[in-house]
């Protein structure tokens, strides 16, 4: 399998982010009616509210517990990543939250949770290593420099090349 160029990779996420911004309100609004339908006008535009006024508490809650995880981390010396990855799912969440509609709303529901948050941050995860591999030309090759090191050098692996 080849990987795309880097002109036509741009032009496909192009293609595709233009896809999602046609298709994402069409569904949003098809969910709207049907839910109107249902229960009425005036509770869905309540729901609506409610869930845009939810999401900006809980963006508001669990960004702040994710900022100070963060701080926390870099005062500690640590690497944040698992830390900055749910601060931008906080972000991107609450957003989707305060969006209208109820397909977003669930979506950043998902990404704000704490019980639910890990496993987006795992997918997510799963999904850039899988395109970082693909960039690669042999997941089996470890670049690499040869140094001359003396040998009590515990820094230094040492080892043989195979042809």
């Amino acid at each position: 399998m080849t990987t795309p160029s880097p002109q036509r990779a741009r032009r496909i996420l192009g293609w595709a982010l233009l896809a999602a911004f046609v298709a994402i309100p069409i569904a949003e609004f098809w969910v709207v009616t049907q839910v109107g339908g249902l229960i009425g006008l005036w509770p869905t535009l309540a729901l609506l509210v409610v869930s845009a006024a939810v999401g900006a508490v809980l963006m508001r809650r669990e960004g702040t517990k994710a900022w100070a995880a963060l701080v926390n981390a870099f005062g500690s010396g640590q690497l944040p990543t698992g830390r900055l990855a749910d601060a931008a799912l906080v972000l991107v969440g609450g957003i989707l939250l305060m969006l209208p509609g109820f397909l977003t709303d669930l979506l950043g529901l998902v990404m704000i949770l704490p019980f639910t948050r890990p496993l987006i941050r795992r997918l997510l995860a799963f999904v850039l290593a899988r395109r970082v591999a693909g960039k690669g030309t042999d997941p089996m090759v470890i670049r690499g420099e040869t140094v001359d090191a003396p040998p009590s050098d515990p820094t230094v692996i040492r080892g043989q090349i195979e042809p």
